[in-house]
């Protein structure tokens, strides 16, 4: 087998991956609806569940062929009842984006918005919770990827169940990588795609969550076709298919990504996101950058640096110096701050971090950009 060019990959998704994973999609043709590939997804179903520390008898998942942000659609339509409401806390760009679908649905909500460098308030979540009994379900974001604060989904889901809603989870960026516990963390539904945590490719999308609740789901309104969570798990209950065509190498890749997976084991792989994460800190201190968010609030898993105060200074050419050197770096998702981002994603490690920085500080240093960088407050 032949090497594939290795680029580091510092955006947040899709990540780094290994060879192995990229020539898992080299197969012979087959028609997604023979049995033999209808066995291999059964078992991806159940890893997927295995990996949140789901009990099989009473989580499941689905497959979805499409972006993380498929996922989001189909839990905010599928799953709210009849005269209930979504309340949807905020803090970012991707609860934004939770917001703005249920904008495009027409869903009855709420929009709790707190500052995006903050974790939500839980006295006034709890006191919207009281005000708003017809709240049916609760929408956040583990890690807000825009800025890599964590929010403290146990605390809120623990709230969501005192007052009797669904909570709704998108890990998409902590899945596979920051330890994840279903029940413990008082988590009903979450979301992730095979191209983040996972090390494998764009295209595969998964919901794992409560059996009980999505087939309770099958009264509920139904708001889209394509998108309705509880048609995809009928289909596969009945016939272990997708309903409709899958993203067939997309899915080899993913289950060799889940065999290496298992073969790192869940600690050795957080420890190493940590470890690569605690690099790119350190470089970024050594440089001079501030980050958005406090380092008790972050992550883990992606830290957002805010522009330097420097006439010099250009993200694209520092951007297009590292590209062509084998770093990808990312811009920031702050609408009110101009910042950068890196990742801690994918098949890398700790190496991988020290050889950008020696890049990273050459592109700064050609760029005219004082070392370490300044800023006017």
């Amino acid at each position: 087998m032949d090497a594939v060019k290795r680029n580091i990959l510092l955006n947040p998704g899709p990540s780094t991956t290994t060879d192995t994973v990229k020539y898992a999609q080299v197969t012979p043709d087959i028609c997604p609806r023979e049995k033999e590939f209808g066995g291999l997804m059964k078992g991806l179903r159940e890893d997927l569940v295995r990996i949140v520390h789901g009990d099989l008898e009473k989580y499941t998942s689905v497959l979805f062929c499409g972006s993380g942000t498929i996922n989001m659609d189909i839990c905010l339509n599928s799953l709210l009842p009849a005269e209930k409401k979504i309340l949807v806390i905020n803090n970012g760009a991707y609860s934004t984006r939770g917001v703005e679908i249920c904008e495009f649905y027409g869903l009855p909500h709420i929009n709790l918005q707190f500052p995006v460098d903050q974790l939500p308030d839980l006295q006034i979540v709890e006191e919207t919770l009281q005000k708003n009994p017809d709240i049916g379900l609760v929408y956040t974001t583990h890690n807000e990827t825009g800025t890599g604060i964590l929010n403290p989904i146990r605390e809120i889901g623990a709230l969501v169940h005192q007052y009797g809603a669904t909570f709704v989870v998108d890990t998409t960026s902590t899945y596979a990588m920051r330890p994840i516990h279903i029940e413990e963390d008082n988590v009903d539904f979450l979301m992730a795609s095979a191209q983040k945590g996972l090390m494998a490719f764009t295209g595969l999308s998964f919901i794992v969550g409560n059996k009980s609740i999505i087939e309770a789901s099958k009264d509920y309104p139904k708001r889209s076709y394509y998108c309705n969570l509880y048609l995809q798990y009928e289909f596969f209950e009945k016939t272990g298919e997708m309903h409709f065509t899958p993203p067939v190498q997309t899915i080899y890749a993913t289950l060799q990504a889940l065999k290496e997976y298992w073969a790192e084991g869940e600690e050795a792989k957080w420890a190493r996101h940590t470890r690569v994460f605690n690099a790119i800190c350190k470089g970024l201190d050594e440089l001079g950058f501030r980050q958005v968010i406090r380092p008790e609030w972050r992550s883990g898993l992606v830290a957002s640096a805010i522009y330097p105060d420097d006439e010099n200074w250009d993200f694209e050419t520092v951007h297009d110096y590292c590209y062509d050197r084998g770093f990808t770096i990312y811009p920031g998702k702050i609408s009110t701050t101009n910042t950068f981002r890196l990742c801690a994603l994918g098949a890398i490690d700790e190496s991988d971090i020290t050889d950008f920085f020696k890049v990273f500080r050459e592109a700064l240093e050609k760029s005219g950009v004082v070392v370490p960088v300044k800023y006017a407050e």
